[in-house]
C-alpha cells in the first residue's frame, strides 16, 4: 500500500515540472489519502549542475539551438556512456540522494530522466528500497531516459513504446498514456463560451501562438507574419512572464487590420481556456504544450522546432496527420490560408488530433501506480 509518493521533476523547460504537478493534481482528485509531494531535483544540487541544466537549456534554446541539437544526437546512444554520466550526477546531487535516504518514499514517480538516473542507480546499490515509474515527457524517447532499475514506465504513442520494447525493456513493463496533462484538460469548455469569456469574437478563426511560460522564441516575427492572412482571424499570442514581448506584441497588434485582429497576453493560469477558444496552435512541439493542444482538439502549426526532441515531435505529429509545418516565417500566412481554403482537409486533420489526445493521461498513470 502506498503511504509516501514522491514526484520528482526538474526546471530544465517547462515541461518536465508542468507534467508532475497534472500527475499531483491528478493525485488529490481521485482523494487517495496518502502524502504526497512534488520536488524540482535540481533544487538539491550544486550551483554549478543547476545552472547547466537550466539557465544553459534556455540560452542555448535561444542562441544556440543547433548546439543543443547537435548535443541531444550525441547523447542518444543506448546503454552507453552510463556510467561516465551517471559519475557525474552523482558528484553533483549529493543533496538530493540525501533527500531520498531521509524521506523513504513508497513510490518515486520521475518527470525527467535526471531524478530517474539517480534512483535507478540508489535501488541497484539497495541504498533505497522504492517503486519507480518513469514518464517521458517527449513523444519520442531519447537513450537518456534508460534505466536498469525501475517498475514501469509510460510513454506517449504506441511507437514509443515499441522502441523501448526494441531497446530491451520489458513489453509488460512500459504502458501507452499518453503525457499527463493538467486535469483541467479532461474537461470539455464550450468554444463559444471561453470566447466571450476572454473577450474574443466568438465567429472568427482563432489561431493561438505560445511561447509558453518563459516566453521565449520568435513570437515577434510570428506576429507580423500573421497579420498577412486572408482569411478573417484572431491571433492570440501567449507572451509568458516576458513583459517586454508582450509591449512589443502589443505595438505589433495595432497594426493589425481590421479583418486580422490581435490579442497579447501576459503570463496567465487559464492557457486551456485560451486553448479551447481556439482552432489552431502555432509555435513549438513541446511535449506538453502539443499534449495539451491535442487534449484541446487543436491543429498545430509547427514553427522553429528546437533541434532534437521537437523536431521528433514535430515528425510523429506530422506523419499522424495531425500537424503541419512552417519552416520560413514569410510563408506562414500562406500556408494557414492553403489550410483554410481546405476545409475537408482541415476537419480531416482535427479529427486526427482527437484520435491522438489523451486528456486523461494523468489519471491513467494514477489509477496503474496506486495499484503497486
Amino acid at each position: 500500500m502506498l503511504n509516501r509518493v514522491l514526484l520528482l521533476s526538474a526546471s530544465a523547460g517547462a515541461g518536465h515540472v508542468r507534467a508532475a504537478q497534472a500527475l499531483e493534481r491528478a493525485f488529490n482528485e481521485t482523494g487517495m489519502a496518502l502524502e504526497l509531494r512534488h520536488i524540482d531535483s535540481l533544487e538539491y544540487t550544486t550551483k554549478v549542475f543547476r545552472n547547466l541544466y537550466s539557465r544553459a537549456y534556455i540560452e542555448m534554446v535561444n542562441h544556440m539551438p543547433d548546439v543543443l541539437g547537435w548535443l541531444y544526437d550525441q547523447f542518444d546512444k543506448p546503454w552507453k556512456n552510463e556510467r561516465r554520466r551517471l559519475a557525474f550526477d552523482k558528484l553533483n546531487t549529493r543533496p538530493f540522494v540525501k533527500l531520498l535516504g531521509e524521506y523513504q518514499p513508497d513510490l518515486v514517480i520521475s518527470t525527467h530522466f535526471l531524478p530517474a538516473e539517480i534512483i535507478s542507480w540508489l535501488k541497484a546499490k539497495q541504498r533505497l528500497n522504492t517503486k519507480q515509474a518513469i514518464v517521458v515527457t517527449d513523444i519520442d524517447v531519447h537513450a537518456m531516459w534508460l534505466c536498469h532499475h525501475y517498475e514501469h514506465y509510460f510513454v506517449a504513442l504506441d511507437e514509443t513504446r515499441e522502441h523501448l520494447v526494441k531497446l530491451g525493456i520489458a513489453p509488460e513493463k512500459v504502458s501507452v498514456t499518453g503525457i499527463p496533462v493538467d486535469p483541467v484538460f479532461s474537461r470539455q469548455k464550450d468554444k463559444r463560451a471561453m470566447r466571450l469569456k476572454h473577450g474574443l469574437d466568438p465567429n472568427r478563426i482563432t489561431i493561438l501562438v505560445s511561447a509558453g511560460g518563459f516566453g521565449v522564441g520568435p513570437i515577434k516575427n510570428l506576429a507580423r507574419s500573421l497579420l498577412e492572412l486572408r482569411h478573417p482571424a484572431q491571433i492570440v499570442a501567449i507572451c509568458g512572464r516576458n513583459e517586454k514581448l508582450k509591449r512589443e506584441v502589443d505595438h505589433i497588434a495595432a497594426e493589425a487590420r481590421s479583418d486580422v485582429l490581435m490579442n497579447a497576453i501576459g503570463f496567465t493560469s487559464e492557457i486551456d481556456e485560451y486553448m479551447a477558444a481556439s482552432d489552431l496552435l502555432v509555435g513549438k512541439p513541446g511535449g506538453l504544450t502539443t499534449s495539451e493542444a491535442l487534449a484541446r482538439g487543436l491543429v498545430i502549426v509547427v514553427v522553429n522546432p528546437i533541434p532534437g526532441q521537437e523536431e521528433r515531435n514535430s515528425d510523429h505529429l506530422l506523419e499522424e496527420g495531425a500537424a503541419i509545418r512552417c519552416n520560413n516565417l514569410p510563408v506562414l500566412s500562406y500556408k494557414i490560408d492553403r489550410l483554410l481554403d481546405d476545409a475537408a482537409r482541415f476537419d480531416q486533420m482535427r479529427k486526427n488530433v482527437l484520435r491522438l489526445a489523451r486528456p486523461r493521461a494523468a489519471f491513467d498513470i494514477v489509477e496503474k501506480v496506486s495499484k503497486y
